[in-house]
């Protein structure tokens, strides 16, 4: 049954975006699909109309431009469009030496990986929180949970992610707000958001396909919220780390980075 409200999905031309935007037209959410590139992002949505009996809306917008998610937050609430679910993928990471790298490109990863999330949480969430059917996901990284060299910044924008992400959800507990911390590992590269190649043993394996990070996400939402790494090998990485010197972890995860 077509739902009435509809599930924002940033970053939705390419990989995990995609991926989440079909298993929710599966589910009869209508859509708004944003992404900055706006030939992929058309082309997508023309493919869900064809495919699923649902209302798919773009928006052609650089989240990593300051103010730009409250701008949109305000955008949709003055065309009635009313957000029941949000989906916070839209990021990227820059790799090398701090100091080498561009402030620009660092700036804006800031401001798409931290700042867009914040925005439009924070604008989306009063509308959110007068209707039934209600959650937020966000997408952090398994990168969160340790300091890595050569990706500094990155690590340190997933760990605002996913600290954010799981205080939040702690707040909005009693208010039926489920929230989902999504920390995958590394994602197979397939940038239609379709599974990628097969992994012989995925319980184990540190990779997995879009559709899968999507679907396990999901899987959490209806569970009421919470955290999520999947992957067995991801899950022991993520708890191997607490049990080693908060000193030898960036030594360590250094010379791993650089190998």
């Amino acid at each position: 049954m077509k739902r009435e409200g509809f599930a924002l999905v940033t970053g939705a031309s390419r990989g995990l975006g995609m991926a989440f935007a079909r298993e929710l037209a599966e589910r009869h959410y209508n859509l708004v699909l944003v992404a900055r590139s706006p030939e992929p992002l058309q082309a997508f949505a023309a493919e869900l109309r064809r495919s699923s009996p649902v209302t798919v809306m773009t928006v052609q917008v650089d989240l990593s431009s300051p103010g730009a998610g409250q701008l949109l937050a305000e955008q949709l609430s003055s065309s009635c469009i009313p957000i029941d679910l949000l989906v916070n993928n839209a990021g990227f990471g820059v790799r090398g030496e701090f100091r080498k790298l561009s402030l620009t490109q660092q700036l804006n990863m800031l401001r798409l990986n931290n700042q867009a999330v914040i925005e439009l949480t924070y604008s989306l969430l009063p509308g959110m929180l007068e209707r039934r059917e209600k959650g937020i996901i966000n997408i952090s990284s398994t990168a969160g949970f340790q300091p890595i060299p050569f990706a500094s910044a990155y690590a340190a924008t997933k760990a605002f992610v996913t600290t954010f992400s799981l205080a939040l959800e702690q707040e909005l507990r009693a208010s039926g707000v489920a929230v989902v911390t999504v920390c995958p590992g590394r994602l197979l590269k397939n940038e239609n958001g379709c599974s990628g190649r097969p992994v012989r043993d995925r319980w184990a394996s540190t990779y997995h396909s879009p559709k899968e990070v999507a679907r396990d996400a999901l899987r959490v939402f209806d569970k009421g919220g919470g955290l999520t790494v999947l992957g067995g090998l991801n899950k022991f990485g993520v708890f191997a780390q607490r049990l080693i010197p908060r000193k030898l972890v960036p030594r360590i995860v250094g010379r791993m980075s650089r190998a």
